[in-house]
């Protein structure tokens, strides 16, 4: 299971990238949660939703949904964008919810350890 991490940056430009495993359960949540997307419009969906703390590159966002889509996790099919452009809509399958529920469980228990690892000090005091 990956994370986001900053890289050594000051904290007032801060920015985290989005390792591999994290932004496929994104992606999927995204999809459950809003319904059908094309792919700029998740990248930018999840820099609001983190507030702009996460930067996406289209790049490594089409990378994630190809992977998803050759999974089976989900579908896309062509349609209009809000500027009337083509663009490919991606929706969540049915074993896309499957596997959004199995990584969500593996998300919330590998967390649960970080966090237990992370308390260990202050539990010394």
């Amino acid at each position: 299971m990956f994370f986001a991490m900053s890289k050594g940056k000051s904290d007032a430009y801060k920015r985290s990238e989005v390792l591999q495993g994290t932004l496929d359960l994104m992606i999927l949540n995204t999809l459950h949660a809003i319904g059908p997307l094309h792919g700029f419009g998740i990248a930018r969906r999840l820099e609001q939703l983190s507030e702009h703390v996460l930067h996406l590159n289209e790049g490594t966002v089409y990378t994630s949904l190809l992977r998803l889509q050759q999974e089976g996790w989900i579908a896309a099919a062509w349609g209009a964008s809000e500027n009337n452009r083509k663009a490919k809509f991606y929706s969540i399958t049915k074993s896309g919810l499957k596997q959004l529920a199995k990584e969500t469980e593996d998300w919330e228990r590998i967390s649960g350890v970080i966090g237990r690892v992370l308390r260990l000090a202050s539990e010394k005091s």
